[in-house]
């Protein structure tokens, strides 16, 4: 501050000016700063990661954890973010607060300018730390079709983040599923980028709400690796990229996120951390994205170790800043004294130092950090609302496949089987504390199994272990979450095929033989083959990953007290062959006469059935429509739910596009709307279709809206259509832009 003598009076610097912009502030603190001092900035410290092989939380982690920190050192002249001081290790809430309030002040000491760090934590299935509410997986959420609980659980979300004293949060995960051998299937909202781009749009509304920065991954097209493999090569062409891959970041981005993350994936032999045209040409200069890229955990190091493109820290900071990427996380390898080396030889001009620094200091001035450090306070994580919103969640995306009346069990013997009947690891996502740590972590909050709450549900029924002497044989498969192969999903944990895990088919197999009708109740991170006993089970129910309260949501719909209305996020194959068989494909990419391999799933994208039943009528347009290729059109109908029991259909709304300049896929949706009816009501349902929603990458690589023949359908899944509206635009082909209409708005007048 400068001190008037005259008069005594205080003048704030205009770094210090809460009234000035952002922009004014951190342009006056830049110049400042020294370059060590705009340097720390750009890094990250993680303290207490393990180095030990096998124990890793992040890719070859092993490799790059130090034993010990010189943590004043470290700090002399400041720090960037603090990577995950409460994720890291089992922590009690009040001494993760108190660890991170005495970190904080050594941090703020050390800076000339009083700076502190930002925090990072994981949030994807909720605030990564001992004893937090676990929410089920994002596959879950895409099978709620309900971007409004997702919004408010993201709120629930951040604000508990928030109060321990965290800025931002590593999630959500925006990837479109090209193979659902990929092991992060489960982190994903589904196959459909109009879904993933709606319901990670909601996740990223509910964070920042709550003042926590979301950070959009895995920018982009890691989904889109060879055969589903982690890290694996990704050969997309840029009409892919642009019409499947990219849409939900584009949303997003619309949301205000305020960071993103690079993917680790290599497109067309440039690795995403080294592509300026991914993260400065189309992030921000066509994008308009203005916030801060952040490094996947050791992105920068493996432009080095993994990927061949630089000779060492010093070259694989060089490529990465330029590129875009402005903080190295989870610490600082590259971005230390080899940038600070490259700098003072000349190799690397330091304005591209001053740029990856503003970004970060205009961030923490948006966030506050300059002006005033709320101290982290001592909360509960897992308080009963948040427990309360997760059961709604799980509630809400558990899917019936399958059912020949056997289901909602009655008062009977019911024989409880299968190795998931009783494990808590089937209702967690690798990004859950526990499966992050290890099979064995304690997640550090109370997870039922259906062993434990589904004789609560049905407490007329007897239970027993054998079968043979049960009415009906309830099989519990699935999967363990986890990291690196120590799982059988989870992130490093890809497949082969999409058999069930281990001996789980022949198990299943046997126990059909045995002839007592079987429940198949599958709690899995990705689909697996079923087509070998769809026929045999008496019904099939599946969740993803469904978190804490998973075993209450799964029992609720077995005994009826949950009418259930999750529909498919993403297609479960027939066959277990690596047959990446999402609907979103062109005729060719179908059943064809000219292949003897038939990819069609068993069950298809948003597919999924009820204890009540539901009419359609009055659909409007009930003639075919001209309209010009910018007007908008409303198409309407009316739901009923004809059973004897509050239930919700999922109306979907899909084009099909039957000539083009290019192959389209045979449809694709295009809006849905949840539709929750008490019995014997309506509801009128009105989709507000633009021909926006109908571009494409044409064949000069613009995004373009032709003029003739559409069709609507709407539909129950991609497979159960139930009227069509067809439309004939006219006029002159359109060339459309990021600010295209990306989004059917929805009404509902319950009747």
């Amino acid at each position: 501050m400068l001190t008037d003598k005259a008069t005594g009076d205080t003048a704030r610097e205009i770094w210090q000016d809460v009234a000035r912009p952002a922009a004014d502030r951190a342009a006056d603190l830049l110049a400042r700063m020294t370059l060590e001092e705009k340097v720390a900035q750009l890094g990250s410290a993680w303290v207490a990661s393990s180095p030990n092989p096998g124990a890793e939380v992040a890719p070859h982690q092993y490799e790059f954890a130090e034993p010990t920190i010189d943590w004043a050192k470290l700090v002399q002249h400041g720090l960037g973010q603090l990577t995950r001081p409460y994720g890291t290790a089992p922590v009690e809430p009040v001494d993760g607060a108190q660890w991170l309030r005495r970190r904080q002040a050594e941090i703020v000491e050390a800076s000339r300018f009083g700076i502190p760090a930002l925090i990072h934590e994981e949030c994807l299935v909720g605030f990564m730390t001992w004893r937090a509410t676990v929410f089920p997986t994002p596959l879950a959420w895409g099978a709620t079709f309900d971007p409004a609980l997702i919004e408010l659980m993201a709120t629930h979300i951040g604000a508990t983040m928030r109060s321990a004293g965290v800025h931002q949060g590593l999630a959500p995960v925006l990837d479109v599923v090209r193979d659902p051998r990929w092991g992060r299937t489960e982190e994903t909202v589904g196959e459909d980028p109009y879904l993933v781009a709606t319901v990670g749009s909601a996740y990223v509304r509910g964070l920042q709400q709550a003042g926590i920065i979301a950070t959009l991954k895995h920018f982009a097209a890691y989904s889109a690796s060879r055969a589903g493999r982690n890290f694996g090569p990704v050969a997309v062409g840029p009409r892919e990229l642009a019409d499947v891959l990219l849409p939900p970041f584009e949303l997003a981005l619309r949301e205000g996120a305020g960071s993103v993350m690079h993917s680790y994936a290599e497109i067309d032999g440039v690795p995403a951390a080294a592509d300026v045209r991914l993260l400065t040409g189309l992030l921000r200069d066509e994008l308009g994205f203005t916030g801060t890229v952040v490094a996947d955990y050791f992105g920068v190091s493996f432009l080095q170790t993994l990927h061949g493109v630089a000779a060492d820290p010093a070259d694989a900071a060089a490529l990465a800043l330029a590129a875009g990427v402005d903080v190295e996380l989870p610490a600082t390898r590259c971005y230390g004294e080899p940038l600070l080396d490259a700098v003072r030889s000349g190799a690397i001009p330091e304005t591209l130092i001053d740029r990856a620094a503003d970004r970060v200091l205009r961030q923490k001035i948006d966030l506050g950090l300059l002006d005033r450090l709320d101290p982290p306070t001592a909360v509960d994580f897992d308080p009963a609302a948040s427990r309360d919103l997760a059961r709604r969640v799980a509630e809400e995306s558990v899917v019936l496949l399958a059912n020949d009346g056997t289901l909602p069990l009655r008062a009977a013997k019911i024989a409880l089987v299968g190795p998931y009947a009783d494990d808590v690891a089937a209702m967690l996502g690798c990004y859950s504390f526990a499966a992050h740590h290890g099979r064995q972590a304690d997640p550090g909050v109370d997870v039922p199994t259906l062993r434990t709450t589904l004789p609560a549900e049905l407490p007329a029924a007897t239970f027993t272990d054998d079968v043979a002497d049960a009415d009906v044989c309830v099989a519990v498969v699935g999967d363990t979450s986890g990291l690196f192969g120590r799982g059988t999903t989870g992130e490093g944990c890809d497949v082969e095929d999409l058999s069930l895990p281990g001996d789980q088919d022949r198990f299943l197999s046997e126990l059909l033989d045995i002839g007592t009708p079987v429940v198949l109740v599958l709690l899995t991170g990705r689909p697996y083959a079923l087509g070998a006993y769809a026929d045999r089970c008496a019904a099939i129910v599946q969740a993803f990953l469904p978190g804490e309260e998973g075993a209450s949501a799964v029992a609720g719909v077995l005994s009826g007290r949950v009418n259930p209305s999750g529909r498919l996020p993403i297609g479960i194959p027939r066959g277990p062959g690596g047959q990446p068989a999402a609907y979103l494909g062109p005729r060719l990419a179908h059943r064809t006469g000219v292949s003897s391999v038939d990819p069609t799933p068993l069950y298809a994208f948003g597919y999924g059935l009820a204890y009540t039943s539901f009419s359609w009528s009055d659909v409007t347009p009930a003639e075919p429509t001209e309209l010009a290729a910018d007007e908008p059109i409303t198409v309407s109908l009316t739901v009923t739910n004809d059973g004897d029991r509050p239930g919700a259909e999922i109306v979907q709304l899909y084009l099909h596009d039957p000539v083009a300049q290019v192959t389209r896929p045979v449809q694709r949706l295009v809006g849905y709307a949840r539709v929750p009816l008490d019995a014997g009501r309506s509801a009128r349902v009105s989709f507000r279709f633009h021909p926006d929603l109908a571009a494409f990458t044409g064949l000069d690589g613009r995004r373009v809206v032709e003029p003739g023949d559409l069709e609507l359908r709407l539909a129950a899944s991609s497979t159960d259509l139930r009227a069509t509206i067809p439309l004939h635009l006219t006029g002159p082909e359109r060339v459309v832009g990021h600010d295209r209409v990306m989004v059917a708005d929805v009404t509902l007048g319950v009747r």
